[in-house]
């Protein structure tokens, strides 16, 4: 009985691992560069060990630079991009406080979503989807109004759309309230001034423009912004997100146990912070826009239609609407059993209607470019040859 009962155990033991190539053109996660990997295979060490506190300062050292910033309090949360949503809107918000959100898209509502679970009273900026967010009624809707904060998503990863920042900073400014922005898919892929547009809170993820894997968010805290965490009356709703106790364990001379940090993720985010220093920021966002206009064109003469003003479109997340004759999922599906080739679908307003074609990081390069529009040649009986 014994032995059988082994036996069986024995053959439910799933085989090694080994998952397809595929070409990285959805909304993230991006394509991972083989430095990143090997990385990730670096051996453990401890999360309080000398030589991952060194790890842990360069990573920090180098999103400063990344994000344009001088904010002491920069590190990566352990934890996706929602949770760096999280963590700044938790400590910022005490229930009962006023948010002015701005809202044209998914990741803007949920935005609204997180402040109202922190007990706050939210006041929604909305704009039509595939539209930037427009200053005068973020003016209107701060019009004897002194919210704790005004928040925005910079690049609305559902829409394509890339929101201006300084005029709606100027509004916040005004009206004496923190300035929150999202930054998870445009951090690394387009310019971001965190100091000189006084941006106060500000989140990202390490699996888009940064191509790192899934599960770290960056983040940063301008001086004001930590000024009103520790001038809280209430406890942050979140122990794990509590950033009076993150940053006791990212900075200061001895570090203080706050948890068991993802050690190879860190490895594989401090590498591929090294790759876009490398390159450089300017080259990086030029590569970004090269790559975008070389997939506009390209669909364009396919029949595809991009849905953002040019003058607001994302080099790095392109919402187009699909041609006539071509089926959201069939297309998709093929794209990825026939081609390896992954897009995004649409979400909300778009579902059925709109691919999300990502240009981001690894991802924004020629070739990737190429095998979509020749995929999609075949796809659609070599339309646009």
């Amino acid at each position: 009985m014994t032995g059988t009962r082994r036996t069986q155990t024995r053959s439910t033991v799933p085989g090694e691992l080994r998952t397809s190539t595929r070409i990285l053109m959805g909304p993230g996660p991006s394509a991972v560069h083989p430095r990143v990997l090997r990385a990730l295979s670096t051996p453990l060490v401890g999360h309080l060990d000398p030589e991952f506190v060194a790890v842990m300062d360069d990573v920090q050292a180098m999103l400063r630079t990344l994000f344009r910033t001088d904010n002491e309090l920069t590190f990566a949360v352990s934890a996706p991009g929602s949770a760096g949503m999280e963590t700044c809107l938790v400590n910022l918000l005490e229930p009962g406080e006023e948010a002015v959100i701005c809202v044209h898209g998914v990741f803007g509502a949920r935005m609204a979503d997180v402040a109202e679970r922190c007990g706050a009273r939210v006041t929604r900026v909305t704009a039509p989807w595939g539209e930037p967010i427009d200053p005068a009624r973020v003016e209107e809707a701060l019009a004897g109004r002194r919210p704790k904060l005004l928040a925005v998503v910079h690049a609305e990863t559902s829409t394509g759309v890339l929101q201006p920042l300084e005029d709606l900073s100027r509004l916040a400014r005004g009206a004496g309230a923190l300035f929150v922005v999202d930054a998870v898919t445009s951090f690394g892929g387009t310019a971001l001034e965190v100091d000189a547009w006084g941006i106060d809170a500000v989140y990202s993820g390490s699996q888009k423009c940064l191509s790192a894997p899934p599960g770290l968010s960056p983040v940063s805290f301008s001086p004001r912004a930590v000024a009103a965490v520790e001038a809280r009356r209430t406890k942050v709703q979140s122990w794990f997100l509590d950033v009076t106790l993150v940053r006791g364990y990212w900075g200061g001379a001895r570090r203080a146990y706050h948890h068991t940090a993802p050690v190879s993720q860190c490895f594989a985010l401090r590498e591929a912070l090294r790759i876009v220093l490398e390159e450089g920021l300017e080259a990086r966002f030029a590569r970004h826009l090269r790559n975008h206009e070389l997939l506009r064109d390209g669909l364009e003469a396919l029949g595809f239609e991009l849905v953002v003003a040019p003058e607001h479109r994302l080099p790095m997340l392109n919402a187009v609407r699909l041609p006539p004759g071509l089926d959201d999922a069939a297309g998709r599906r093929r794209l990825l059993e026939e081609y390896d080739v992954e897009v995004g679908a649409g979400l909300g307003d778009f579902a059925g209607k709109v691919w999300r074609v990502g240009l981001m990081g690894e991802s924004s390069n020629v070739n990737y470019v190429n095998v979509l529009l020749a995929a999609l040649r075949e796809i659609l009986g070599n339309r646009g040859k």
